[in-house]
């Protein structure tokens, strides 16, 4: 169903901030937390005396201490001590390589002597001052592919998003999809039309009028296992469209890292990241409310929709022209799982 030997944000370094964190990545129960010197780990989220979440315990000096006896683990699933008992004799159990790395938490949850922290996927813009990134999390109950199928099809934001970023110019302009290796690519242009009421927000936000004529631009890229990056933006009708200069545009990318839980939930992380005003906090506050509400309402038409697939599962999907991002994506994964079953 998902490719496990992979990388896949597991959570923000916030969410194990003094405390222990459970999560099901790719079906794997894990817990994470920070070990001696800070450094992140991720181990079986299984206490190996009596079966207990490891999660539910408390971090003291670098160790994990189970919250049901106090037994005391050490990042690589090893007991260490427990008071008045002996349990170095313990069984290890599994450890996960994790890597904190551009802002967030990875974890490898398939065979672990294949993780190379080299072949995470690279994020420029995490790592360049002129940029600021500001986004969240939402619980999803609906297959991985679903939410990609989601995001590499943008027609669908003139109806489940009327009110901030659709508009009907998305259903006229047709998208064109290509593949580069494992990377699939979505483009869609949209010329000398006003900006829906999220880009106008933008464009007062980059010192821009929200009135005049634009050029609108989204290029989604997928790349396996699960991540998609949208670069999306307006610019003023007739100075470059998505190679304007930057006074004249307010540009972003969508970030989308989406991290199964099981084959019918998932942990999606979202955010924006944009290269203007990168210092405006209340610019940052405001787009990431903004894009929260949206992603929002992805959540309930991605939920039902997974639920009438369940409960019709002889039912064949229909495909259109719209739909050549997420069948590419799916065929790119397809191909990863099958080399994953014979490696």
């Amino acid at each position: 169903m998902f490719p496990k030997n992979a990388w896949y944000v597991a959570c923000t370094p916030d969410e194990i901030d003094g405390k222990p964190l459970g999560r099901t990545i790719c079906g794997e129960a894990i817990v994470l937390y920070r070990g001696p010197d800070n450094a992140v780990a991720a181990l079986e989220d299984f206490c190996p005396h009596r079966g207990a979440p490891l999660s539910l315990g408390k971090v003291c000096d670098g160790k994990l201490v189970g919250g049901y006896h106090g037994l005391e683990m050490g990042c690589y699933g090893k007991p260490v001590a427990m008071l008045g008992q002996r349990v170095r004799g313990f069984p290890q159990i599994r450890t996960y390589p994790a890597v904190e790395r551009y802002g967030f938490i990875w974890v490898w949850p398939g065979d672990a002597a294949k993780a190379d922290p080299a072949t995470i996927h690279h994020l420029e813009w995490a790592e360049h001052p002129h940029w600021a990134y500001g986004g969240g999390l939402y619980h999803i109950r609906c297959d991985y592919r679903l939410m990609i199928d989601n995001l590499m099809d943008l027609t669908h934001e003139t109806y489940v998003h009327s009110t901030s970023i659709g508009q009907k110019e998305i259903d006229e302009a047709a998208p064109a999809t290509k593949t580069e290796g494992d990377e699939v690519i979505t483009s869609r242009f949209m010329n000398n039309i006003i900006a829906p009421p999220f880009w106008q927000m933008a464009l007062r936000g980059n010192g821009l009028p929200d009135d005049q004529p634009v050029d609108r631009w989204q290029i989604c890229h997928f790349t396996p296992p699960s991540h998609v990056m949208i670069e999306v933006g307006v610019a003023l009708a007739g100075r470059g469209g998505h190679e304007a200069p930057p006074e004249a545009k307010a540009s972003s990318i969508v970030v989308d890292f989406i991290t199964p839980e099981t084959e019918t939930s998932i942990w999606y992380f979202w955010g924006m990241a944009r290269d203007f005003k990168p210092d405006d906090a209340e610019l940052t506050a405001s787009i990431r409310e903004g894009q929260g509400k949206i992603f929002g309402e992805d959540l309930q038409m991605l939920e039902r929709q997974q639920a009438n697939l369940l409960a019709h599962p002889e039912r064949q999907l229909l495909k259109l022209n719209i739909d050549a991002g997420g069948v590419q994506s799916r065929r790119v994964l397809e191909r990863w799982l099958a080399q994953e079953q014979v490696s």
